[in-house]
């Protein structure tokens, strides 16, 4: 299975959130893993993969511009059916993560995609996984797990 994470990075955070999940999910068997900036994307792995995270800094209390504009710009990527999810990073709490969080899942809904979120259990992570900044070590440890979780879902739904 396949599953790609896709995001992008002014600062060097999100880029690092990214990685962390790679890290992650590649201590996993039956998964292959790449994660990508929306300067430099690897289309057919997308199209490939059975799922896809998508990783955003917040700016002005919502998801980056460019992010936005690449899924609202991405129409020959095939995302209907595959599991989404999102990472947010931003520089201070309260900076707009959540907003940002279902801002990025509005526009998976809209291609068909469906969402996860990580729920209550074990370590919450309501919407997905957030940092701020390049993320503390309770932080990174919950994107850890919700990067498993999500990996676990998808091998569940399509293996």
């Amino acid at each position: 299975m396949k599953l790609s994470i896709v995001y992008h990075s002014e600062s060097g955070n999100t880029e690092k959130a990214a990685e962390i999940i790679v890290n992650a999910i590649e201590q996993m068997d039956g998964i292959e893993v790449k994660a990508m900036n929306i300067n430099n994307i690897d289309e057919n792995f997308i199209n490939e993969s059975e799922a896809v995270i998508f990783g955003s800094p917040t700016y002005c209390g919502t998801c980056s511009w460019q992010m936005k504009k690449f899924l609202d710009t991405s129409g020959t990527l095939k995302l209907d059916g595959k599991l989404g999810g999102v990472v947010i990073t931003e520089n201070f709490i309260g900076g707009g993560a959540d907003f940002a969080e279902i801002t990025l899942m509005g526009c998976l809904l809209v291609r068909g995609m469906m969402v996860y979120s990580g729920g209550v259990k074990q370590v919450p992570t309501h919407f997905g996984a957030v940092l701020i900044k390049d993320g503390d070590e309770y932080q990174i440890n919950k994107t850890k797990i919700f990067a498993q979780k999500f990996a676990k879902r998808a091998l569940e739904l399509f293996n």
